[in-house]
């Protein structure tokens, strides 16, 4: 049975591309929007979850995201991709969250001490929980010891699979400078985790 031709629109694009979709979202065409967020805000989910270590934070960080995007979008011009702009936004929703926690101690911060302590309670027991599930909690406990760039540099690289190139636009930088970020996050995390098997 033969399938219809994908309807490419009147420039003869192909209507599912991030560019096509942030144009015609631009100009209103919420079902475009829609198609960018089911595409895109599992990752941006992901990438949030990382930097916020409280789910109702992480949710309302994706909300602050895909609000600013939708209000962005008449002024996207495409220097970088729309996946790029799109961790852009979701970074500076997340350390604006960040930045909201009073300076005066309540920020959650763990000390080096009660991050390790976690870490050998992490440890795969006799019980037969999985060594990769273990290593992966084990994971997050430590990327919580990374400072800010360091743990959103390692996210989009490790996690999300952008280029230093991207990643530096994410975060306003050089690709060289990502390089020292990545560099050092990968440094502590071996060291860290070192303690945890």
């Amino acid at each position: 049975m033969r399938q219809p031709a994908p309807d490419h629109g009147a420039a003869g694009e192909d209507p599912r591309t991030d560019d096509v979709l942030a144009r015609r979202a631009a100009l209103g065409d919420r079902d475009a929007f829609a198609v960018i967020v089911d595409r895109h805000g599992p990752a941006l989910m992901r990438y949030a979850g990382r930097l916020l270590d409280d789910a109702d934070q992480v949710e309302d960080c994706l909300q602050d995201t895909l609000l600013a995007a939708w209000r962005g979008l008449p002024g996207f011009r495409g220097d970088a991709s729309l996946r790029t702009w799109l961790f852009t936004l979701t970074r500076h929703a997340a350390f604006a969250r960040l930045n909201r926690w009073p300076r005066s101690g309540s920020r959650p911060f763990l000390p080096v001490e009660e991050v390790q302590d976690q870490l050998r309670d992490l440890r795969p027991g006799p019980e037969g929980e999985s060594l990769d599930s273990a290593l992966r909690e084990a994971l997050d406990v430590a990327l919580r010891l990374l400072p800010p760039r360091q743990r959103t540099a390692w996210v989009l690289r490790e996690v999300e699979g952008l280029s230093y190139t991207e990643i530096a636009v994410v975060l306003g930088t050089s690709s060289t400078a990502v390089r020292g970020l990545l560099e050092r996050g990968r440094t502590t995390l071996a060291n860290t985790l070192e303690e945890w098997r």
